[in-house]
């Protein structure tokens, strides 16, 4: 890549599990740039080794996020070009990107993106539920009171509803669902694009049916069903 007076920042997609889906563009953008911004500088750096890459890596995390996305801004005034990528997957989803690409953009760098895997998409396309219109609602309040409230505010969304959960609490979410959202359609996919890739589709009843006796496995995209066209009843529930 040439370089200009000031630095461009590409936010670029890596597998989410298949190593074939990286990008030859990805490839080049990785290879080409002066530095590399990760979560994780050991995961990514084996990830990196692997593709014989040696580029300078910077951690990049939820706990250092505000000083680093200073000094990586000044890396770009003195005309560096730096890849942010991300554990898995495309940047800025549920992770800490999005304060780097402002402090960026806030201070008239060029940010490009370098599409490529998506969890969240591969999920949704998976699904089987519509989505023409859908609401990304990433990950929910781990425990209490907030966590329940929360999804009784969307019980009445009208569109799609995708959530991340973690292993350990899979289950007690889609239990949720079913007493929340009264056993509505909806899938739960898990390690997408890796060997033991599997998408559950039903009502939550159902899929709790097919996914308790398993053990949990890697990350869950929860995709369901949103009321559709509704309207109030006298009792104050809502109707598809």
């Amino acid at each position: 890549m040439s370089h200009t007076e000031k630095g461009t920042l590409y936010i670029v997609s890596t597998p989410i599990g298949n190593m074939g889906d990286i990008s030859e563009r990805a490839l080049d953008c990785l290879r080409s740039v002066d530095a590399i911004a990760c979560e994780d500088t050991r995961h990514s750096g084996r990830f990196l080794s692997h593709l014989a890459i040696k580029q300078r890596l910077i951690s990049y995390h939820d706990f250092n996020a505000a000083s680093k996305s200073a000094y990586l801004t000044d890396l770009l005034e003195h005309g560096s070009d730096i890849a942010l990528i991300s554990d898995a997957g495309t940047p800025g989803v549920s992770d800490p990107a999005y304060r780097f690409v402002k402090e960026a953009t806030d201070r008239g760098f060029t940010v490009q993106p370098v599409p490529g895997p998506s969890a969240l998409l591969a999920a949704i396309v998976v699904s089987g539920l519509p989505l023409d219109r859908f609401v990304f609602e990433g990950f929910l309040p781990p425990k209490g009171a907030k966590r329940i409230k929360r999804l009784e505010e969307l019980s009445t969304e009208i569109r799609t509803i995708v959530f991340y959960e973690s292993p350990h609490k899979i289950l007690s979410l889609v239990e949720s669902i079913r007493d929340i959202f009264e056993d509505r359609e909806l899938s739960v996919s898990r390690e997408l694009t890796k060997l033991h890739e599997e998408t559950v589709r039903g009502s939550a009843t159902e899929v709790l049916n097919q996914i308790s006796g398993k053990k949990p496995r890697g990350e869950y995209v929860v995709v369901v069903r949103g009321v559709g066209k509704t309207k109030a009843s006298k009792k104050g529930k809502y109707e598809a």
